[in-house]
This record gives structure tokens, C-alpha cells and sequence, in this order.
């Protein structure tokens, strides 16, 4: 399996580019190094489109547009795209406890895409001049899909604005916070949030 783990990353198509990586994940850029099924370092990985691209997975084509996700199991293998942008994220294994703010208040408005064991994935989506009331995140990964501007009210910090990067995965840390849209589009975006265990 390690030759097979050192073939896959031989292939400039697949090796790509890491634009993300810290003791909880790694993202991989138009790359799955983590396409193989038990690749030691390798744990649960979501691809996340970022345009138009086709997936295989046990031999069923998986047509996927711009914010679509699919999620795979350390033992689930699954072939690279081969055309159109994607991120490949991969939670590692070996990752320490999951930080998270002292209370635990779930975001409105947002769409859930995923629950599992250790983590889960929502879209998030906020219109233009709507606010999403005082809620809670713990360590996740953010990936934003479009360009929005937004007021946010964290406790205990003052309030600030934040113009988000669309395309350009960011790990955040635990929050409470309060969000406002002061943009004229709408707030859309990627969410893998760890759980607490």
C-alpha cells in the first residue's frame, strides 16, 4: 500500500499543490494525495467542487457542480478528477483534541450536508443585509465559494469586518459570535466543523 501511496504521489495531475495544512487537516488543490483507501496519515476526506468535475468511486461517475461535497471513509477509495477545480480535504488521523468555545449554540440558517461521527458539513448561507443571531463554532475548516463582506460581533472582542476569499480554504478557531451581511451578495460557503468528543 505505501508503493501504491508513492505511485499516486508521483502523478503531477494528482501530487497538486497543499494550500491548507496543520495538525488537523491537509487540502489539497485541483489533487487527491488521499485518493487511496488507507493511506496511514489519510483519514476521513471530503472533496469539495469548486467548478464542474466528475468523481469515481467504485465504479459509479459521480457528476458534481461548484459546492458540492462527497465524503469518504480511511477505507473508501475513490480516482481523482481529472479536469475542473477541487479540494481535497483530509482530516488526519492522529489529530489533537478538538477545541470549542464554552457553549455550544447552533448557527440559523445554514443548510446541514453531512453529519458524522467526528465531524459535520454545512453550507453556509447568509443574504444580502440578514443576520445570523449569536451562535457558536468549533474548529473548522472554511471555504468560501463567492466574495461576501461581513460584520461580525465576537464576545468578547469588538466587532469587525471581514471580506471573505472565495476559493481559498482557511482553518478558523472556536467562536461565539454574531454575523451580519453588509455586502450586496450572498454569503456562501463550505463548512467542516470538528466535534467535540
Amino acid at each position: 500500500m505505501r508503493l501504491l501511496s508513492l505511485l499516486l504521489l508521483s502523478f503531477p495531475a494528482i501530487a497538486g499543490e497543499v494550500v491548507l495544512e496543520n495538525d488537523y487537516v491537509r487540502v489539497a488543490r485541483d489533487a487527491a494525495p488521499c485518493a487511496l483507501a488507507h493511506v496511514p496519515e489519510c483519514g476521513d476526506r471530503v472533496i469539495v467542487a469548486l467548478g464542474d468535475i466528475e468523481l469515481v468511486s467504485d465504479g459509479a461517475k459521480r457528476t458534481m457542480a461548484r459546492g458540492d461535497i462527497a465524503v469518504f471513509g480511511p477505507g473508501e477509495s475513490y480516482e481523482p478528477p481529472n479536469e475542473g477545480p477541487f479540494l481535497e480535504v483530509s482530516i488526519r488521523t492522529d489529530h489533537p483534541p478538538v477545541q470549542s468555545p464554552g457553549e455550544r449554540i447552533a448557527p440559523e440558517k445554514n443548510a446541514m450536508r453531512y453529519e458524522g461521527k467526528e465531524f459535520f458539513i454545512f453550507e453556509e448561507k447568509l443574504a444580502p443585509g440578514d443576520t445570523r443571531a449569536r451562535h457558536s463554532h468549533s474548529q473548522r475548516v472554511v471555504i468560501q465559494l463567492n466574495r461576501a463582506r461581513l460584520q461580525q460581533w465576537p464576545d468578547g472582542e469588538p466587532p469587525k469586518f471581514v471580506e471573505t476569499v472565495p476559493d481559498r480554504p482557511g482553518f478558523s478557531a472556536p467562536v461565539i459570535h454574531a454575523v451580519k451581511n453588509v455586502g450586496d451578495t450572498p454569503l456562501r460557503g463550505i463548512i467542516i466543523e470538528f466535534k467535540t468528543q
